[in-house]
Formats: C-alpha cells, sequence, structure tokens
C-alpha cells in the first residue's frame, strides 16, 4: 500500500472508530407511537404557574444568611406553611436545554442536541407544555422556543426578549427577571379587557411557565457568592411573591392554581456549570398551591444523611427529594393533562394532597406511560433480530405484563390503593430496567466490531512499519499469490455473509460500517503474513533485552498517560521522571547546560497540573507576568542571535511588532477586567483589538524568516498573544513555559542525534524549513524514535491538561472570552474557548514538525509510532467504557475516548498534509541532483 493511501484509508477508518462510540452509547433513547396516560379522575388544579430560576443552587435559595435571615422570606414562609420543598437532582450535562428537557419533557436529554448548541430538537419529543390546553412562556430567548417548536398545534405563546440582553457585562443582569415579572403582570391586565383571551385563561389545563435567566447571568459574571447573585435571589423571591398575588386576584382566589418553582441546574462557586459537582446537581423544589400537600414537621430521625437540612435550618420541616424528571408527572397530574410520552420520571406522592384514590389512578397512568415505552422498544428490536437469536426481557414478559396490569386494576376496584402503588412502583421499576436493557441490546455487539476492527488496525500499522523500516520485505512468490488470492476469496465470502446477515436483520446503514470493517482490515493483516515471519525469524539477532526493556517502557508509559486522564498529578509524575531522561542517558555529560535547561523547564511546567482546575478566581498579574515573561524570552533570543547572525530588518521590525502587541493584549485585558469590575461593559477599543490580534495570529507568523528558531518564536508569539486575551488566572504562564520546553526538547534531540551520528551533524541555526529535503539523508526508524514518538504524545497530553481538563464542561471560565464578546453566543464562545485548547496543541505540534527535519527522519514515518501510541490509548479507553459501572463515568471515559481520537485524527489530517508537501520537496530536491550531476 502506497504511503498516501495508507494515511487516507487510516483517517476513513479512525472517523469511522470516532462516530461509533456516539451509536454505541449515545444514540437517542426516545421512541414514538405510544398512546397517552391520563388520570380518569378530576385533577386539584386548572392551571400551573412554572417558576424556573436559571442557575440557581438549592443551598443559594435554603441557606440562610450569615445574619440567620433567608434570602428568600416568600419561598421560606412558603416552605414553612403552605407547601413541599426537596431537593430536585439533575444529570450530566448540567446545561439549560438538558435540565429544561428533563423539568418538561420528564427524560434526559441525549447528546447529539449538543451540535445544535442546546437550542434545537434533534428528536421531536412530547412535554407538559405540548399537552397543556394552552401554555404562556416569557424568559429566554434561548430556551423558550425549543419547547413551541416541538409542540403539536399552536397553543404555546411565547414572550422573549432580544438576544442583546443575555450581555454577562451587563450592568443588572436581574433586569432579566424583572422584565419576565412586569411582562407576566401587564399580560393579566390587558386580557381583563381582552374578551377571547380571557376566555382562554379560564379554561382548564392550562401551564404558565416563567423562565428567569437573571440568577445564571449574573453567576457567570459575578459568580454565586457575589453580592449581584445573592441579591438577584431577593428580587426573584419578591417577583414570585408578586406574580403569585396577580394571579390569585385574577382568578378570584378560586385555589385552583398549583405552583412549583424550581431550577434547570447550579453553578460552581466560580460560575460555570455542566459537570457533575453537587454545586451543579443539586436545585431547590418547593411546590404549593392547589393538589399540593402542604407543610409537614418532621420532628427527630430524617432518611437523608447529609447535613443540609440543619445547616438550612430545616431540620424541622419534611424534605422530599426527587429527581429532575419526576416534576413532568408531577405537574401533569396537578392539572390532569396526560404525562408525556417519553417521560421516564416517577409521580412524587409525598408531594400530592389527594385521595388515595386519586394517587393509585396517578401512580397507575404513570406506570402504564412508562410500560408503554417498553413495549415499544421491545417490538422495535424484535423486528430487527432474528426471531432464534432475539433474548427478550425476562423480568417483564408479555404475560408478567398482563398479570402486573391485571392484579394492579384488580386492586383499586377493591380500594386497596397502598397495595396498588407498590404494585406500580414494581412495575414501573421493572419497565425501566427493561427499557435500559432493549436500548443497549446491541452495544455489545457493536463495540466487540469495533475493539476487533481496532485491534486489527493496529496490528496492520505495527506490521506497516516494521515492513518498511525493518528490512522485511520479500519479492512475492508464486505460492504466495496463490494465498493472497484464496485469502481475498474467503474475506470477501466472509464480508457477504456478514452484510447478509445484517440485511435479513432490517440493519441500520452504520451497522454495515462498524460490522464490515474489520473484514478488508484483517485481510490486510493477514496479508503481512511473510513480513510476521520474517519478524519471528529474525528474533534471535535482535537486542532482546534492549526491545523488552523498550517494551516495558512504552506499557508504562501509556498506563501514565491512561491514568492522566483522571489524575492530573500523573503528569506531574511523567515531567519529572522525563527530567530524569539526561542524566540516565548519559547526555548530561556532553551537554550540561542544554541538560539543565530540559530538567528545569520539566520541573516548572510539572507545577502546572497540581494547580487546582475550578475555584480558582480571576488574577490578572498573572496575565502580566506571563507578558513579562514572553518579552524577556523575545529579547534574550534576539540578543544571543544578534552576536551569532544578526537577523535582517524585516525580521527586527516584525519582532519589535509581535512584541509591542504583547504589551498591548496584557493592557487590554487588564483594561477590560477593571472595566467589567466596575459595570462599564467590553469597551469597543479592547474589542477590536482582540479580534484583530486573533485574525492576525494566522497571518503575522508567515511573514517571518524561515529559519528554524525565528519561524518557531514568531509562532509562538502570535499564539502568546491570543492565549494572553483568553486567560483569567495562572494558565496565561502555561504557554511560555510550555515553550521553554519544547525549545529545550529541540536542543537536546539534536544534541542526541550529534552523539549517535557524527556524521548526520547539523546546526540548529542553519535548519531552514523552505530547503529541499535530501532524500538521501532521510534515515530509518530506529528504537529511539519510539522515545521521540512517546515523548510527543506525552507533550500533547500535558498540553490539553496541564492547566484545564477538556473533558469536563466546567473547567472552562467564561470570563475567559469577556475580551471578544460578553453577550451570550454558544458557538462563538465555544470556538475560542476551543482554540485557547488547541494553542499549546499548535506549539507542540510545530516542535515535534522542527525535531524531525533536524533528526533527518521522514515526518511520516514518525507518525505511524505516534498513530500506534494513539490507537493504544484509545483501545485502552474503549475497554474502560466496557468495564465502568456508572453512567457517569461511562460518559467520563467516553469523553477521553473522544479526545484521542480527536487527536488522532487531527494527526493523521496533518499527515496527509505533509506527506504531499514533504513528497514534492522531495521530488525538487531529487531533481536538482540529477541536475547537478
Amino acid at each position: 500500500m502506497k504511503m498516501m493511501t495508507f494515511f487516507i484509508v487510516g483517517l476513513i477508518v479512525h472517523v469511522v472508530f470516532f462516530f461509533s462510540i456516539f451509536d454505541i452509547y449515545f444514540t437517542s433513547p426516545l421512541v414514538h407511537g405510544m398512546t397517552p396516560q391520563r388520570v380518569p379522575l378530576a385533577p386539584p388544579a386548572k392551571r400551573l404557574v412554572l417558576f424556573v430560576a436559571d442557575g440557581l443552587r438549592a443551598d443559594s435559595l435554603f441557606k440562610p444568611d450569615n445574619n440567620g435571615t433567608g434570602r428568600a422570606p416568600y419561598l421560606r414562609t412558603v416552605i414553612e406553611e403552605r407547601g413541599t420543598w426537596g431537593v430536585s437532582h439533575t444529570r450530566v450535562p448540567t446545561e439549560s436545554r438538558p435540565g429544561h428537557v428533563a423539568l418538561l419533557a420528564g427524560f434526559y436529554e441525549d447528546v447529539s442536541a449538543v451540535a445544535k448548541g442546546w437550542k434545537e430538537n434533534p428528536v421531536e419529543f412530547d412535554s407538559v407544555i405540548n399537552e397543556s390546553r394552552h401554555t404562556w412562556c416569557w424568559g429566554s430567548p434561548d430556551i423558550l422556543p425549543m419547547f413551541a417548536k416541538g409542540a403539536t398545534g399552536d397553543h404555546v405563546y411565547t414572550h422573549t426578549y432580544p438576544p442583546e440582553r443575555e450581555d454577562f457585562a451587563s450592568t443588572d443582569a436581574s433586569r432579566l427577571d424583572t422584565w419576565v415579572f412586569d411582562e407576566v403582570k401587564d399580560f393579566l391586565n390587558v386580557a381583563k379587557s381582552n374578551e377571547t383571551l380571557l376566555n382562554k385563561l379560564h379554561e382548564e389545563q392550562n401551564v404558565f411557565f416563567l423562565h428567569l435567566l437573571g440568577l445564571d447571568t449574573n453567576g457567570h459574571a459575578h459568580r454565586p457568592m457575589s453580592k449581584e447573585y445573592l441579591e438577584n435571589i431577593g428580587l426573584v423571591d419578591a417577583g414570585v411573591a408578586e406574580i403569585v398575588t396577580v394571579m390569585d386576584d385574577f382568578y378570584g382566589h378560586d385555589g385552583k392554581t398549583a405552583y412549583v418553582f424550581t431550577s434547570d441546574h447550579g453553578m460552581t462557586n466560580w460560575g460555570s456549570h455542566g459537570a457533575g459537582h453537587p454545586s451543579e446537581t443539586l436545585t431547590p423544589l418547593v411546590a404549593w398551591g392547589a393538589g399540593v400537600q402542604t407543610a409537614q414537621r418532621e420532628p427527630g430521625s430524617h432518611k437523608y444523611d447529609d447535613n443540609y437540612l440543619k445547616e438550612w435550618g430545616l431540620e424541622t420541616y419534611k424534605r422530599v427529594d426527587v429527581n429532575q424528571a419526576d416534576i413532568a408527572p408531577l405537574m401533569s397530574s396537578l392539572i390532569g393533562v396526560p404525562f408525556p410520552l417519553n417521560s421516564v420520571g416517577v409521580l412524587p406522592l409525598n408531594y400530592l394532597n389527594n385521595s388515595q384514590h386519586f394517587k393509585a389512578e396517578s401512580m397507575y397512568a404513570n406506570a402504564i406511560q412508562i410500560l408503554e415505552q417498553f413495549r415499544v422498544k421491545m417490538a422495535q428490536k424484535k423486528k430487527t433480530t432474528l426471531s432464534f437469536l432475539f433474548t427478550p426481557y425476562q423480568s417483564l414478559t408479555d404475560s408478567k405484563q398482563m398479570d402486573f396490569v391485571r392484579q394492579t386494576r384488580d386492586l383499586i376496584q377493591r380500594g386497596q390503593f397502598n397495595e396498588a402503588i407498590r404494585y406500580c412502583e414494581d412495575l414501573i421499576a421493572q419497565a425501566m430496567e427493561g427499557l435500559s436493557y432493549y436500548h443497549t441490546y446491541d452495544r455489545f455487539f457493536l463495540g466487540s466490531s469495533v475493539v476487533l476492527g481496532f485491534i486489527g488496525w493496529t496490528s496492520y500499522v505495527v506490521l506497516f512499519i516494521l515492513k518498511t523500516h525493518a528490512s522485511l520485505r520479500k519479492p512475492p512468490s508464486n505460492t504466495h499469490m496463490v494465498t493472497e488470492i484464496n485469502l481475498g476469496q474467503a474475506f470477501l465470502c466472509l464480508g457477504l455473509l456478514v452484510a447478509l446477515f445484517l440485511l435479513v436483520q432490517s440493519s441500520p446503514w452504520t451497522y454495515y460500517i462498524y460490522c464490515l470493517l474489520p473484514v478488508p482490515v484483517w485481510y490486510s493483516v493477514m496479508r503481512e503474513f511473510e513480513t510476521l515471519s520474517g519478524l519471528i525469524r529474525s528474533i534471535p539477532s535482535l537486542p532482546l533485552s534492549k526491545c523488552f526493556g523498550y517494551f516495558l517502557l512504552v506499557t508504562f508509559g501509556i498506563e501514565l498517560l491512561v491514568m492522566s486522564f483522571f489524575y492530573r498529578a500523573m503528569l506531574t509524575l511523567g515531567l519529572v521522571v522525563l527530567a530524569l531522561w539526561p542524566m540516565v542517558s548519559g547526555l548530561y555529560t556532553k551537554a550540561k547546560f542544554r541538560s539543565l535547561s530540559w530538567m528545569f523547564s520539566c520541573l516548572f511546567l510539572a507545577v502546572f497540573p497540581l494547580l487546582p482546575v475550578v475555584g480558582r478566581e480571576p488574577n490578572v498579574n498573572y496575565v502580566i507576568c506571563a507578558g513579562v515573561l514572553t518579552l524577556f524570552n523575545l529579547s534574550s533570543y534576539l540578543c544571543s542571535s544578534w552576536r551569532c547572525s544578526p537577523l535582517i530588518r524585516r525580521d527586527r521590525q516584525l519582532f519589535i511588532f509581535q512584541m509591542v502587541q504583547v504589551v498591548l493584549c496584557a493592557y487590554t485585558l487588564t483594561s477590560t477586567h477593571s472595566s467589567l469590575q466596575v459595570k462599564q461593559g467590553l469597551p469597543l477599543f479592547n474589542q477590536l483589538v482582540s479580534w484583530f490580534t486573533l485574525v492576525s495570529s494566522f497571518l503575522i507568523p508567515l511573514l517571518s524568516s524561515t529559519r528554524l528558531f525565528q519561524r518557531l518564536l514568531s509562532i509562538l508569539m502570535s499564539l502568546v498573544c491570543v492565549y494572553l486575551l483568553l486567560s483569567t488566572g495562572y494558565e496565561a504562564l502555561f504557554p511560555p513555559v510550555l515553550s521553554w520546553l519544547m525549545f529545550a526538547w529541540i536542543n537536546i534531540e539534536q544534541e542526541a542525534m550529534n552523539t549517535q551520528e557524527s556524521s548526520f551533524r547539523t546546526e540548529l541555526s542553519s535548519i531552514d524549513f523552505a530547503e529541499n529535503i535530501d532524500i538521501t539523508k532521510i534515515r530509518q526508524l530506529r528504537l529511539d524514535d519510539i522515545r521521540r514518538s512517546y515523548f510527543f504524545v506525552f507533550f500533547i497530553i500535558t498540553a490539553f491538561f496541564g492547566c484545564g481538563n477538556i473533558a469536563s464542561i466546567n473547567s472552562f471560565d467564561p470570563a475567559s472570552v469577556y475580551c471578544f464578546l460578553t453577550v451570550f453566543n454558544p458557538f462563538i464562545m465555544g470556538g475560542l474557548l476551543m482554540w485557547k485548547v488547541l494553542i499549546p496543541f499548535i506549539i507542540v505540534m510545530c516542535t515535534f514538525e522542527s525535531i524531525q527535519v533536524s533528526t533527518q527522519l521522514s515526518s511520516r514515518s514518525l507518525f505511524l509510532v505516534v498513530l500506534v501510541i494513539s490507537d493504544l490509548m484509545a483501545l485502552h479507553f474503549f475497554f474502560l467504557v466496557k468495564d465502568y459501572g456508572s453512567w457517569l463515568d461511562i460518559g467520563t471515559s467516553i469523553s477521553h475516548y473522544v479526545i484521542v481520537m480527536s487527536m488522532t485524527i487531527f494527526l493523521m489530517l496533518l499527515s496527509v498534509m505533509t506527506h504531499i508537501l514533504t513528497s514534492k520537496r522531495i521530488i525538487i530536491g531529487q531533481k536538482r541532483k540529477m541536475h547537478f550531476r
């Protein structure tokens, strides 16, 4: 296989592996075709008012101030006198859209929605709003339209403010909540003189949805412990009290209005959310009004073993915790609408103030609604599986379903409501397990296919390296050609059998890709049988002790990299070990200055993984220090280069311009930070400077000299300028320290190369990226190149996790992008944060390319070794996903797998581009040699 073909095929294979994880673990749980289930008895409420305080933590609402007074006196009174309260437990990802979907639709969002910024509906779903007679919504333009879009008919009316109001630099973000309260009051006042609207408002099964975004915005901008956030809680509390009074007056105090107050997610102490910390997953729930149980005292022992009740001063009041998805059936039961068709929530009976008959009928409807999903899911899976291969869920067969339903109805008819409720709870538990069983029915089959393809591909790459660089090539014999033809026919028949099996089962088209991919991959492996035989024959001549030592080191190194995804401190351990490399290899005695530079830079960089990822406050002093350090590094280089080979005028001017740009970026960040602190917004000049710096960072390095160090330094300066604008604390120091280590790596690798091959000795100052490659000087791979490849992968992982965990959504401070924009925009903000992550990555990539050039090794050859290491890591994470038990740990391992696969795909793309460019330079170099001869 030609090298270009190899890279293109490898790219396709890795793209398939990348998307396979989503088909295996992140398919949508939604099914369609169920019959709506409603309670046959009259509901206690005619209307429901839902307050969702976006970004409100449970402790922020319930915990009293330092002086002992509540931050929300009205809601505190409701808890103590009129309603039922508890903690609503959310799930990861703790973002606005998934939280609202769980609240209103009763199921937990699948990951496919993130591709649309959590705004659009990748799969249509049912909700309390859709089942209502009429729904009026007020609030954010990011949340409300998705429920209106998914609703059938035109009974959902949304009122949103302009998106520009969602400004993190706003002088007072609580105005977003004030706008909602004012709009609701104006709406009810207008309705008094509008007969059509008045008639609609007096119909039953109406919902009023008030989305309050001020707390979330203030939390991001000022942190949840800030004065602005805490005062916003008081404003929301007063607004809720006013709305309740207005509603009761409007309906003549008929006692038919139910109220629910909750939040979609919480927030960390540093103003972010998305992960699974208790500050993000614990949200408040307070319900009162028609059909809701009034406050109940519960002195003595409690069933919750946390200390929240004592901390919040609510020890004597009964606390009823729920899962967030349970709120949807609660609201449905209160106003008598069918339960959302895809809801997996369980009705929390302790919130209901009604007869046992009503509770039993409600639980029965809840159980049948979940059982309907189970039946549809089972029918779908049975339809796409051969009858003799189909294994039904034994705990809930058709006969057991009928028994459950019949016995429950009999118990309700005989008035044994408590027993009927217990039966319904058992049925719900069994149906939920059955849903999970059928949802993951094909997971082992698909996972095995992907693992088989993964192992085959990695084996083929290893054999390809050995065949290309270990002198194991042999001319094909006639016997070999006959065997290859027979082998091809066998694998062709195997592929046809697999395709026929999938066709009979009416499998999705993606199943064909995952199941057929291992066939050509393993065919390619089996074709290299001669290479493997040659390797076995050459084993006696190999330095076995050295090979075994490298095998142990690589195994240990890969395990270290895998552990670093879970424990960042492992990177510190790795850097400390790398710092000792010159001492172990003997380079220290031959190049003391370069070895000391390597050792100190490793040790300084080893500090960063030990620093906290979250929980820090912004400190622009670190950014100023990073700017000074960058200027010092550049000045030192300019002074040293002036003595050896003075820069031409254009290069001097370019470096001076970049030094000025560093100063300007540091000033822009500090002035923006100061302006936002005094609530004066983002200055236009600062915003223009930031965007100009971002755009120019792609162009300015192209104007610099093509000499190795000069081009690298120009790239570094451009990237550091952007990184300074995206920094809020100590992470600004990371690129300068990383760059120091990278320059030390280039120098010490050159020293190691010169020590091994005196004939290949070259000076780094003479290396030019623009020079054509002399093919006669390109060497073969050696065992030492495994170390270089491992160093590269290790530094890539360090660049990713050195000062943040990109596998966790809340590892980033939204304040990082405030120099560019302050109005909420998930795609632009996400793109800027991703570019911040990639900047250290690019620094390492450029360094690795420089080492390839300076060590006179073909870049594509070294990339093959890197590819093997990356694939082994990805395969390790794939197995970890299968071993972990909890869905949260599965999500963590999947995110790590996605990171490694994304890195590998990026490397494959880079390899294709490098191969094209390198091939052209080799051809030009060959033509020039022939012309010279």
